[in-house]
């Protein structure tokens, strides 16, 4: 595939291009006297240039709800940026349920369905009443602006009405899902120091029972400055801890019914997330977003980008513990109605999901890249055994999509539906390229640069590699970069991380490449780019030739150092069931790769192995391996990892002699 001639799956239709909400923020601008855009490629170049209209422009045509207005947009537009909307007073509760506010009717707004317990609906009548309630306890227990809510929790309702309720009162939330150990938790809460604490007290996954109540005991004890924990009973038959610091989310709930809703007007940068780092090589950082960055950006990306408005539906495939959840809540200020799922994607079979969004007729859905991957492995054709006509956004992120998975979602789902990768990161809780109702699909391309987002590709030296792969950038401010890192009180920390490798630029550390006619292509991680004979080679074009293999069910890349000081591209593979990693496959990778790739990407090792690690976000974890092989694990932090055992098992395959690991067939190892 050549990126100029990219194959085009998808066009913008006459709906798209007229009434979809981009095309009507583009002729609302000409209308206000912000000027007259062509095509998306001109709105983008005025979106970057003129930074500060932009924005405003933003502000005022989502109707963002504030007591008092700004004196200026932006104080100051170096990196990091400064001073954004200085002068305003908004809360972000209030801003995400301005249609329950004003139309508290009988309209579902949420709806719920989890392995674990019946469905449950929400009317918007219903969702402020319980976030009434939830404030009424919280109250009681002290927690007011500046404070801390944490909540170990699952994709339901609950974390819902406890992180609206949180950020109303001016406090700070933050969230983990409840899969992850008591180490990983305490790592994150503990920096923070929550005053009150969610916890479940147990969940289903995959059909099997995980009981929490020895974990949550542990985290009450541990936490500092804890006060009280708030205990959602989410698994039947499971039970709150007998302990006076625990109170069930029903009694605090029913203590306080028929308060109202509460909204504290605060300046834009207030903090209203804390999120985290992946935590795989050390401490995870805590990365605070403030109210107006949170707001603005989303509603960027939700209401133009996605064309998410009132009537339709989102669900997004996540946990609590991902920048998806935050980025999926902010969807209720659209006023579509939110599909939150809990459970696995597969139980009882990879079809759930797309029975899901037939059942409940949603019109957007998230989902990962792995996930996609899968559905095409196994054959699915959703769009042939379900009812999907609703269906006409979907999102993929969380890794680089192949190019013969977009070939597969518009033969399994039908030419109609925009598929819309997106990349971004917890360090802004958002995207730098994604989607655009303006703009076409190309195979194996994520379509656009978002508004606003000026991102580059930058060679080591600092210079726009105009069209080569180098790493991400991004030249201009944004609202949604963070307002600090927790404990940070200097900056110091936040600036060396994004702003030391090149100064006065934002480095994000994807290794892209921007093609001639504005889409982008992942090809992994910069920090885990491969450097064979001094050859830029990104991670993601070694697992588009491998992971479409059938025999292959997973795989991971990494550059093994050698002692001249260059490195050796190692493979390590999961064969699907019923394939093993003899000789004769080996071979075939090799070729495959050869042929579709370079002769320069070809491994120099192939090793089997029964998994490779992953965060407990869905993301493979090379850099951990890589460190591995340069003898630098002291760092290394197996509670971030899903499947630390994976990383236990790598080591012990590493650990086996040199002349006989050269693609060392599984049987022998």
């Amino acid at each position: 595939m050549t990126t100029e001639r990219a194959e085009i799956l998808w066009q913008p239709d006459a709906h798209a291009l007229n009434d979809s909400a981009m095309a009507r923020y583009r002729d609302w601008l000409a209308r206000e006297g912000y000027g007259s855009f062509s095509d998306y490629g001109a709105l983008h170049q005025w979106s970057i240039t003129q930074t500060e209209a932009f924005w405003e422009s933003l502000w005022r045509f989502t109707g963002v709800i504030a007591s008092r207005g700004y004196t200026r947009v932006l104080a100051d537009p170096g990196l990091p940026p400064r001073g954004w909307f200085e002068g305003a007073r908004l809360n972000l509760a209030e801003n995400l349920l301005r249609h329950a506010l004003r139309h508290p009717d009988n309209q579902e707004c949420v709806t719920e369905v989890s392995e674990s317990r019946a469905t449950v609906r929400l009317e918007r009548g219903a969702l402020l009443a319980q976030v009434g309630a939830l404030q009424g306890w919280l109250r009681a227990q002290g927690v007011g602006v500046g404070d801390r809510v944490a909540g170990v929790v699952a994709n339901t309702h609950e974390a819902l009405v406890a992180m609206l309720a949180t950020t109303g009162l001016g406090a700070t939330w933050s969230s983990a899902s409840p899969d992850f150990g008591t180490a990983a938790i305490l790592d994150r809460f503990g920096q923070i120091r929550p005053k009150v604490l969610l916890t479940v007290t147990g969940y289903r996954y995959q059909g099997r029972d995980h009981d929490r109540g020895a974990q949550n005991r542990a985290l009450a004890a541990a936490l500092p400055g804890l006060e009280r924990v708030l205990s959602i009973a989410l698994l039947p038959g499971s039970a709150h801890p007998d302990d006076p610091v625990f109170v069930p989310w029903e009694q605090a709930l029913a203590a306080h019914v028929g308060a109202l809703p509460e909204f504290v007007q605060l300046p834009p940068d207030h903090p209203v997330y804390i999120l985290y780092s992946s935590g795989t090589t050390g401490v995870p950082k805590c990365i605070v977003h403030g109210a107006a960055g949170m707001l603005l950006n989303h509603s960027k990306e939700l209401l133009l980008h996605a064309d998410l408005g009132p009537g339709d539906s989102l669900c997004y495939f996540t946990t609590t513990g991902w920048m998806m959840w935050n980025w999926m809540a902010s969807a209720l200020l659209t006023g579509a109605r939110l599909v939150l799922y809990d459970g696995s994607p597969a139980q009882p079979s990879l079809e759930r999901l797309w029975a899901l969004l037939a059942q409940e007729r949603v019109s957007h859905f998230g989902t990962s890249a792995k996930y996609l991957g899968n559905c095409r492995k196994q054959g699915l054709t959703p769009g042939a055994e379900h009812d999907l006509a609703a269906l006409r956004v979907l999102f993929s992120t969380g890794s680089p999509l192949l190019a013969e998975d977009y070939d597969w979602v518009y033969e399994a789902l039908g030419r109609e539906l925009m598929l819309s990768s997106i990349s971004g990161g917890t360090d802004i809780c958002g995207c730098f390229v994604g989607g655009s109702p303006l703009v076409a699909v190309r195979r194996g391309e994520i379509p656009c640069r978002l508004l606003g987002v000026d991102v580059r590709a930058f060679d080591p030296e600092g210079r726009d590699t105009e069209g080569a792969r180098g790493e991400l950038v991004c030249l201009g401010p944004l609202p949604c970069m963070p307002v600090g890192f927790w404990n940070d009180a200097d900056g110091s920390r936040y600036r060396d991380a994004y702003f030391s490798r090149f100064p006065g630029v934002w480095a994000h550390g994807d290794f892209v490449e921007f093609t001639a006619h504005g889409g982008a292509i992942i090809h992994g991680r910069a920090d885990a780019t491969l450097n064979p004979g001094g050859v830029r080679i990104g991670t993601a074009e070694l697992y588009r030739q491998v992971e479409t293999l059938p025999e292959i069910a997973d795989s991971l890349v990494v550059g093994a150092p050698l002692p001249d000081g260059d490195v050796e591209v190692l493979l390590l593979v999961v064969m699907a069931e019923g394939h093993a990693l003899d000789a004769a496959m080996i071979q075939t990778i090799r070729q495959r790769i050869r042929a579709n790739a370079s002769p320069r990407h070809v491994p120099a090792r192939i090793l089997a192995v029964s998994q490779v690690p992953y965060t407990r976000s869905g993301k493979k974890v090379e850099l951990a391996v890589a460190r591995m092989l340069r003898g630098e694990t002291g760092g290394d932090n197996a509670h971030a990892l899903a499947n630390p055992e994976a990383l236990t098992e790598i080591a012990a395959v590493l650990a086996v002699p040199t002349s006989r690991r050269r693609d060392t067939p599984a049987a022998a190892l």
